[in-house]
């Protein structure tokens, strides 16, 4: 399929470092590219749903904001994108407050630390706490059933605390994964037959590097999420993008979750690229992943 043409749009809306530069001064770069996808957020994510209730929370010691459409329901915790090192709440609040309008179900939005200044096992240590602190506090909803999610690296910490939940003889009711991160490989042949449509193969591996610096440490579950057992899983809603580095690693994902005996949907968002799901303004199949992952929720849940 030809790439749509909203790709060249989103991308234009965010400018992005020359490996140069990146080269020259890697933690500057960092520093930029934080604040250019924090001063885009306008523009690729559009003016807010309203939510009855949105609040910041104190989960613990880790920052999170919660939308709560209505008293009672039960909860999506999620985590943001941006390659462990990048990125906040504000980048994903659109899409949050939509996701809690149209399924229902409150959302608790995790500002976990980011790396290279925090990383591993910070970022996942800081998504569990958040959960396990919901769970405890009840904050009037209905704890009991409690969905977790993420796009790319937030989909690999949704994923690992899901995992580490499953061992925890606590299950989580579904996950969302949003073009997870899931191969500290990376030799899936997606990294060589795509990454011009803005994430790439040196772009990953520079997160890579930032969160998890020894790369032996990348053998572990916690890192690298086929290296654990996957049965007992929660059921899986798990999005991909055709023009995206990351494509085939989550569909392998989904494919070894299947195999285990853990019910997937796997759909791949034809024609757009990395990121497309929470730029709203940007993308006509953002409002369509958004909404297909609020039924998803709606119906596991609600």
């Amino acid at each position: 399929m030809t790439i749509h043409p909203q790709v060249a749009a989103a991308l234009a809306a965010r400018p992005r470092p020359a490996p140069e530069t990146v080269d020259a001064d890697p933690l500057a770069a960092l520093a930029a590219g934080r604040a250019a996808m924090l001063a885009a957020v306008p523009a690729e994510c559009g003016p807010p749903t309203p939510v009855a209730s949105v609040s910041e929370v104190d989960a613990d010691g880790v920052p999170c904001r919660l939308y709560v459409p209505a008293p009672g329901v039960p909860v999506l915790v999620y985590a943001h994108g941006g390659g462990w090192a990048m990125g906040n709440v504000d980048i994903v609040d659109a899409f949050c407050r939509r996701v809690a309008d149209r399924s229902g179900c409150a959302v608790l939005s995790v500002d976990y630390r980011l790396a290279p200044e925090h990383p591993y096992p910070a970022p996942v240590d800081d998504v569990e706490t958040a959960l396990n602190w919901l769970r405890r506090e009840g904050l009037g909803l209905d704890v009991g059933r409690v969905a977790i999610g993420g796009d790319s690296a937030g989909g690999h910490l949704a994923t690992v605390v899901a995992r580490r939940q499953r061992d925890a003889g606590r299950p989580l009711a579904h996950q969302v994964l949003i073009y997870p991160v899931i191969d500290p490989t990376m030799s899936s042949d997606s990294y060589r037959d795509l990454g011009g449509a803005g994430l790439d193969r040196a772009t990953m591996a520079r997160f890579w590097n930032l969160f998890v610096p020894d790369p032996a440490d990348r053998l572990a579950p916690d890192v690298a999420p086929l290296a654990a057992p996957l049965a007992g899983m929660p059921p899986t809603l798990l999005i991909t993008a055709e023009y995206d580095v990351l494509r085939d690693e989550g569909e392998r994902y989904g494919v070894e979750l299947l195999a285990a005996g853990v019910p997937v949907v796997t759909v791949r968002y034809q024609g757009v690229n990395h990121g497309f799901v929470r730029k709203l303004a940007l993308f006509d199949a953002a409002a369509v992943a958004a909404d297909q992952i609020a039924a998803a929720l709606r119906a596991a849940l609600v």
